[in-house]
Parts: C-alpha cells; sequence; structure tokens
C-alpha cells in the first residue's frame, strides 16, 4: 500500500477520525501539523473536521555528518530531547551537539515566525489536540511535541499520521492518550517509500495552506 500524495493520505486519515468524531469523542478539537510535511496531511483532517488549522515547529536533531537520522528534537524554547540510550551508544555527549542545536533552534524561530507572524499560538488547554504529521520513522520530533504539548493541559492528546514504523507508533502510545497510525509496515525503512509522491513542501505551500484554511473557516 502507498499513498498518492499527502493530501490522499490526510483524506484517509480524516476518514478515520471521522468515526470517532460521529461518536462524540472529539469536542473541542484543534488540529496541530507538524511542518512542513503534515501540513497537507493535516489540511485535510481539519477540513472534514470543521477543526481550526495552525502548526507546532519542531526541529529534529540530527547526528553530526548525518541530519537526517534523528538524535533528538526541539520544540519552541523547551530544551532539547534526546535519545539517551543513542547516545550513550554512539559516544556522544549532548555538550557535541550544543551547535546544531543553536542551528534548528534558528531555523525553528525563523518558520514559526514565518508561519504565524504575530499570531499567538493557539490556546490548546481543556482541548482535544489532534497532532500530525505525513510519517513517523524514528518518533523524535513527535515525542517532542507531544511532551511539550503535555504541558500545556490539553484535555486529550491524539497522535495522527498515515504511516509509521511499528515500533515508533508503538512507543508514542506512552506520550499521547491515542495513537492513529493506518499503516504500519513491517519493512518500514523510510516516510518517503510509502508515497508516490513525496515532493518537499515549501514554506510557500505550509502559508498558502494556513490562510486558505483560515479563510474557508471564517467563510463558514
Amino acid at each position: 500500500m502507498r499513498f498518492h500524495d499527502r493530501s490522499e493520505a490526510g483524506q484517509e486519515l480524516a476518514l478515520r477520525l471521522m468515526e470517532w468524531a460521529s461518536d462524540g469523542d472529539l469536542p473541542n478539537t484543534v488540529v496541530l501539523a507538524l511542518p512542513r510535511g503534515g501540513v497537507p496531511v493535516a489540511a485535510q483532517v481539519a477540513r472534514a473536521l470543521g477543526a481550526p488549522l495552525d502548526v507546532l515547529v519542531a526541529r529534529k536533531i540530527g547526528l553530526p555528518g548525518r541530519p537526517e537520522a534523528g538524535i533528538g528534537a526541539i520544540v519552541g524554547d523547551d530544551p532539547p530531547l534526546f535519545d539517551k540510550r543513542a547516545l550513550k551508544m554512539l559516544g556522544l555527549s549532548e555538550d557535541r551537539l550544543v551547535p546544531d542545536v543553536e542551528r534548528e533552534r534558528a531555523e525553528l524561530h525563523r518558520r514559526a515566525l514565518l508561519y504565524r507572524g504575530d499570531r499567538p499560538a493557539p490556546d490548546v488547554e481543556g482541548r482535544t489536540v489532534i497532532v500530525v504529521d505525513d510519517g513517523l520513522a524514528t518518533g523524535a520530533t513527535a515525542r517532542a511535541a507531544l511532551r511539550h504539548l503535555r504541558r500545556l493541559g490539553p484535555a486529550r492528546l491524539i497522535l495522527a499520521v498515515p504511516v509509521g514504523a511499528p515500533e515508533s507508533c508503538a512507543e508514542m502510545r506512552s506520550e499521547a492518550d491515542d495513537v492513529m497510525c493506518l499503516y504500519q509496515p513491517p519493512d518500514f525503512q523510510a516516510v518517503g517509500l510509502w508515497y508516490e509522491d513525496f515532493e518537499q513542501v515549501s514554506d510557500d505551500e505550509v502559508t498558502g495552506t494556513l490562510r486558505a484554511h483560515s479563510t474557508s473557516t471564517r467563510d463558514h
């Protein structure tokens, strides 16, 4: 099974979440996308649920020289959340990764300002929060995002992804109240393998999607 693109994946995810909504299990919902790849997926979910859409910018901390290999993640001004076991196994210290953290935090702030401007982050206290990404590989960014949100007091915290590594999906069940992952292939390897079209999402696409959703919500 492969999704055509992120929009199709979001539509399938939305259908599953609509079953919960029809049972009255998703009151006062806000959908938060992990940009950039999670935004086209989350837009479909938010549209189907008639819920507000926003972003929660998280940045992966990669291995030195191998930025694609996540060893930790940051959200907002929270301290970095590292995979301590992996650090120990690789003989790396957190101090060694300070330059990487600073670089990623600067990019995080750049994106948050670009995507939201002076608009405040949504108030999630007492609400149902659905965190959406285009897939779950190591789970580093999702874990950091969920822990950040948990401290803000949501009534229910849900992680929803179209595809994910089975072990990562299992690990996220201790971080979220519910985890919805449509497809957990045993030979997962990488998120992009499960999409026919996995072109990188641009900043313009993120801002355009957020603006379009905000306009359509106001019009209704």
